[in-house]
């Protein structure tokens, strides 16, 4: 009986599953891969990676231990571990791969049994239609906040499916958050998000279940790495010191600043420093944090205008509340709807030239060589296809989702929800505690074309008209 039973076991089932394991695994390193290489495209056509005004003080902080309060040190030491000291191509190709790896997470859990070529075909068109690729080739943590995003999706409401991968996951989303302050607001609020959906909303069947703690790991990861990273640069613990100073910068930029000191300034008694400058105060964020203001240098720049530029926040909300949320709201909108690309990715040869002669002599020949430095990029061409992809795929995931709804295939409609949510988060938080710039809603602007892909890959009359679908 024993030989019998023994022979009935045939060598091929026995070795379907790992074999099915292996192939699996085979496909997705191959799309990985390629769509890794299709994201590098952008920085080996320029024949460096791309650089931006930030990147000198990214390095600065990274390769020489400097602290700079308006930057992340988890970023800076990213670069420093990295590699930057010898190459920034080491850290254009990671920031590639992890894109690419957290896209393939996303398509194959929408799209299960999606080949090689499907995904590959997704890594093309964004390459194609989209900024992605002038992100990932930038020596910038931007490229991080749709990782955020992705990353906040697949722990809340695919954790299930990832498996062990779910602390790979959370290991990248971790990362991300940590790479930028504004990422911190942005995790949290998907978290509050999820949290309020999971107790208020009706149980459905067919809706996905909601699974806090991964994404609460996530962020847990990025507070130890932002704390530890600010403790090895300073030997004192905090999460941010730069928050007032980018705050108060929108607020003059917003007219606020000069309407509270022109009430406030009028007796010998003046209660802040900045009374003296309250008529030669700058009318653009930009030209208050980094050009040569005097106002600006006299309270001690970022290191010194802290405490003066949280005691004027405060202020100006108690004294003018309404127009405080008139000029947040209109500076998140105008930040929603704006996602050039290409802002700030102009040539940086005489800005950043001291800095890679000093850090990086090494790499000088090559940088000065690239396209970016030469001036050769132009994207008013490009921005004529990426704008239109934009809008037109923002219009796109409405319309998904109102699909979804009508048809009340819950599951489906979790992802253009989440993709939805980030831009709106993060234009509330940029606009709000910063203030608008294209490449703040540029980087994540290609999440929305991801989504209708998917849903395409996923099936091929999602997004036709309900009478065209039969």
């Amino acid at each position: 009986m024993g030989t019998s039973h023994d022979s009935s076991v045939r060598p091929a089932e026995l070795l379907a599953t790992p074999l099915a394991q292996s192939a699996a695994a085979r496909k997705a390193l191959a799309g990985i891969a390629l769509v890794t290489a299709m994201f590098l495209g952008i920085a080996v056509w320029n024949g460096f990676p791309l650089v931006f005004y930030d990147t000198g003080a990214y390095l600065i902080e990274g390769l020489r231990g400097a602290f700079l309060v308006e930057r992340s040190p988890v970023y800076s030491l990213f670069l420093a571990a990295s590699g930057s000291a010898f190459s920034l191509w080491p850290v254009v190709v990671l920031q590639s791969a992890l894109s690419a790896y957290v896209i393939w997470e996303v398509a194959r859990l929408e799209v299960p049994g999606l080949s090689l070529t499907g995904f590959c075909a997704i890594g093309l068109a964004l390459c194609v239609l989209t900024g992605i690729g002038w992100y990932t080739a930038q020596v910038e943590p931007d490229c991080m906040t749709a990782l955020v995003v992705l990353g906040g999706y697949l722990l809340l409401f695919r954790k299930e499916r990832l498996g062990l991968r779910k602390w790979l996951v959370v290991a990248i989303t971790g990362l991300a958050v940590a790479c930028h302050p504004s990422h911190l607001g942005l995790i949290g609020g998907l978290l509050l998000v999820a949290l309020a959906c999971k107790h208020l909303l009706p149980r459905r069947r067919a809706s996905p279940r909601i699974h806090l703690l991964p994404a609460f790991y996530a962020l847990c990861l990025a507070l130890v790495l932002t704390v530890a990273s600010n403790y090895a640069l300073t030997r004192d613990i905090f999460i941010s010191r730069s928050g007032p100073v980018f705050v108060f910068a929108r607020l003059m930029q917003d007219g606020l600043v000069k309407r509270l000191l022109d009430d406030r300034c009028t007796g010998p008694a003046t209660p802040y420093k900045l009374c003296a400058f309250k008529d030669h105060l700058a009318t653009n964020a930009n030209a208050w944090l980094w050009g040569n203001n005097p106002g600006f240098r006299a309270q001690g720049g970022f290191k010194g205008s802290q405490e003066e530029d949280s005691r004027i926040i405060a202020d100006s909300v108690l004294r003018y509340p309404f127009a405080q949320v008139k000029a947040a709201v209109y500076d998140s909108v105008l930040q929603f709807f704006m996602f050039k690309t290409g802002d700030g990715i102009e040539s940086q040869e005489q800005i950043l030239r001291p800095g890679f002669q000093s850090l990086l002599p090494g790499q000088l020949r090559a940088y000065l060589q690239a396209r970016q430095q030469k001036n050769a990029i132009r994207f008013q061409e490009l921005n004529m296809v990426h704008v239109t992809v934009g809008m037109l795929s923002l219009l796109g995931v409405l319309l998904l989702l109102n699909h979804v709804l009508a048809s009340r295939r819950w599951d489906e409609g979790v992802l253009p929800a989440v993709v939805l949510l980030g831009l709106i988060g993060n234009a509330i938080i940029c606009g709000t505690f910063s203030n608008p710039h294209d490449r703040y809603q540029s980087r994540l602007i290609w999440l929305p074309a991801l989504v209708l892909l998917i849903a395409r890959a996923r099936d091929p009359k999602a997004l036709q008209p309900a009478e065209d679908r039969g």
